[in-house]
């Protein structure tokens, strides 16, 4: 029986960091215990006093770990998730899951072959805000869901971002981020997207940077996503995760860093709950605003393996909203629509 869970660490980035704040400063019945990989592991390891190993496969050996946090770059996804699962790691993964609808079936699948727990990180699904709108949109008390527009939009250009993002085989905005809002969706409606037609802006190296996409739903709820980091700052105000919502019976306006406003047809708007704002000066990334999301999905992954359950969000969630980017950029780029 396992009483704390030992997690390790295969990045060392802004992410992982958030993720090593997580473990230390918010999660019961889990420990950092480990880092391999990245160019800030040495002041990691120093700075929360845990182990470092040159690679990942010497962090994997034995009983070092229990779990494994995969922040890596998305590229090398597939290969660090394939190494964890032969070595008995359960897995939390970043998103995206992997580059190709093939890689994440073939990580779910030796997940699933060896009992492990495999769960994407995505933290929307987390936000205060989202969960008040997902209830309402269960309640039904939007009557039927005919419509969304969902904004993604991120002010500053791929620049702001770490340089292997710009990278092609990490591919673009929308598979980096926008992922995000593709999750969402789906979880919002809770129905698969079938087709897809879209039209995209890529740099020089061929990196997507904006993108624009009309899906439609299993369900026929049309859905407009724009996503993109091709703003000028200050950009949009409440844009960067973004839903309005059209039902039969009602409006919702979500904003995952602001405020849930709702309106019933022929009433009123009403805001029934604002999300904290995250203060990104000093410690303010790290402070609970920002943190709460992290940490429920983080401790719902600690949960899953101590309680011996599948967790909330799956590797067959992963390889959908893969499923989904995947299918915009082909439409974007061969100008039809996908059948998805």
């Amino acid at each position: 029986m396992i009483n704390d869970l030992r997690i390790g660490l295969i990045g060392s980035g802004f992410i992982a960091e958030t993720h090593a704040v997580s473990i230390t400063r918010y999660l019961k019945r889990a420990r950092l215990v480990a880092v391999a990989g990245g160019s800030r592991a040495i002041s990691m390891a120093e700075k929360y006093n845990i182990s470092i190993f040159s690679n990942i496969e010497d962090m994997l050996v034995g009983d070092n770990v229990d779990a494994v946090i995969i922040a890596s770059p998305h590229n090398f996804h597939e290969t660090h998730g394939i190494l964890c699962a032969q070595s008995g790691k359960h897995v939390l993964m970043e998103k995206p899951m992997c580059t190709t609808v093939e890689s994440c079936k073939t990580i779910t699948q030796l997940f699933d072959k060896n009992h492990l727990r495999l769960m994407i990180a995505f933290t929307q699904r987390y936000r205060e805000s989202n969960l008040l709108a997902k209830n309402i949109i269960d309640s039904g008390k939007l009557g039927e869901i005919t419509m969304v527009s969902e904004w993604g939009l991120v002010p500053g250009g791929i620049e702001s971002y770490p340089n292997w993002q710009n990278a092609p085989d990490n591919l673009g905005a929308l598979f980096g981020y926008g992922i995000h809002n593709l999750d969402k969706l789906r979880w919002f409606l809770g129905c698969e997207a079938t087709s897809v037609s879209a039209r995209i802006r890529e740099n020089d190296l061929g990196v997507e940077t904006s993108a624009m996409g009309l899906y439609t739903f299993s369900d026929g709820t049309m859905v407009n996503l724009w996503t993109g980091v091709d703003i000028p700052r200050p950009g949009f105000e409440g844009g960067s995760y973004r839903s309005y919502i059209v039902g039969t019976e009602g409006l919702l306006d979500v904003d995952g860093y602001g405020p849930v406003r709702f309106c019933p047809a022929g009433g009123e708007w009403k805001t029934l709950f604002v999300q904290p704002p995250v203060d990104w000066r000093g410690d303010g990334a790290y402070a609970l605003s920002r943190m709460q999301s992290f940490n429920d999905q983080n401790q719902e992954f600690v949960n899953s393996i101590l309680e011996n359950r599948s967790p909330t969000i799956t590797g067959h969630d992963g390889e959908l909203s893969v499923h989904m980017a995947l299918g915009l950029y082909r439409a974007a780029r061969t100008n039809s629509n996908i059948k998805l």
